[in-house]
């Protein structure tokens, strides 16, 4: 028998060093940090940079997990390591809840929604929408059989209305012209309006553009450019886009139309303004952008019947 097996003091086999108990929480830490600050740097192969965009902001819930780890671990390496993720989701995505410069009385109102086009019940979506008084109304999936009773809901409140296939514009000020809007659908599913606000004549966009799905963002993609070179050919100085572009915030592709315009969520409103899906939103497809106005307010309005959020915003 050997010393060390009658040493009642044998401490046993070596054991990990203290600094090492939280390596792997640390590498996690930092692959993490590297994702959410280069996630535009991911390669767009077969939409999958676009979907790790468009999800990026969600990727934060990952730090309290890696943090509870680096506890459970006792590794001050790992929770310093935490730090740095945490440090660069904040300065991201944290200045969304900061106040804004924006502010003061809006001039007129604005609010779009996509309607949903088997909506079971599109005069209450409506409704609720027409409640918090916006002066412009941009609507998209506006099927044929809710186009009637949604017209008779609001036509009192706004006596003007055009519309252009699926997606309509009811309006409180006279809206002097419209045309419809080709954006490489193949068929005119945004229209463009003149409508007489009262900082003058607004170029308003009603548009609904491609749908994107996992593996597959050819034809939104497609349908973001033909919009942008469509609004880089706009002559009017005050300019506003409403609509489902199903293009999230944080995605890549918006790039070529925030490159034009303004978000007026990132300029007046207070965080992530997420849209879809209704009952639980993780991301932000429906927007308000514009130009040659300053946006005073932006929010987010829950609507019944819809499986979108409305966002409406304030301008002067």
């Amino acid at each position: 028998m050997t010393a060390s097996e009658t040493n009642p003091a044998d401490p046993g086999p070596a054991r990990p060093a203290r600094g090492r108990r939280g390596l792997l929480v640390a590498i996690a830490a930092l692959v993490l940090a590297a994702i959410i600050a280069g996630h535009r740097l991911i390669p767009n192969v077969a939409g999958i940079g676009s979907m790790v965009d468009s999800g990026v902001p969600f990727l934060g819930v990952g730090i309290p997990l890696l943090a509870l780890a680096a506890l459970l671990r006792r590794s001050r390496l790992a929770l310093l390591a935490v730090l740095v993720p945490t440090l660069v989701w904040a300065g991201l995505f944290g200045t969304a809840w900061l106040p804004s410069g924006a502010g003061g009385d809006p001039t007129f109102r604005v609010a779009s929604q996509n309607l949903r086009v088997d909506n079971p019940a599109p005069v209450a979506t409506v409704t609720t929408l027409a409640g918090t008084d916006p002066d412009l109304i941009g609507l998209q999936e506006v099927g044929g059989d809710s186009r009637e009773s949604v017209a008779r809901a609001l036509r009192d409140r706004y006596p003007y209305q055009v519309a252009e296939s699926t997606v309509a514009l009811w309006s409180r000020f006279p809206v002097r012209e419209h045309v419809g809007v080709d954006t490489g659908l193949g068929w005119n599913r945004a229209l463009r309006a003149v409508v007489e606000t009262p900082r003058g004549d607004v170029a308003v966009y009603v548009v609904h553009l491609g749908s994107a799905r996992a593996g597959d963002t050819a034809t939104r993609d497609r349908t973001v450019a033909a919009l942008a070179a469509t609004l880089r050919r706009e002559p009017a100085p005050r300019l506003i886009v409403l609509g489902d572009l199903n293009t999230a915030s944080t995605d890549r592709a918006m790039a070529p139309l925030t490159d034009l315009l303004s978000d007026a969520q990132a300029d007046a409103g207070r965080g992530l303004g997420f849209t879809w899906p209704a009952s639980m939103p993780v991301t932000r497809p429906d927007h308000v952008l514009y130009r040659g106005l300053t946006a005073a307010s932006a929010n987010v309005l829950r609507t019944p019947a819809s499986d979108h959020r409305a966002v409406t915003a304030g301008f002067r």
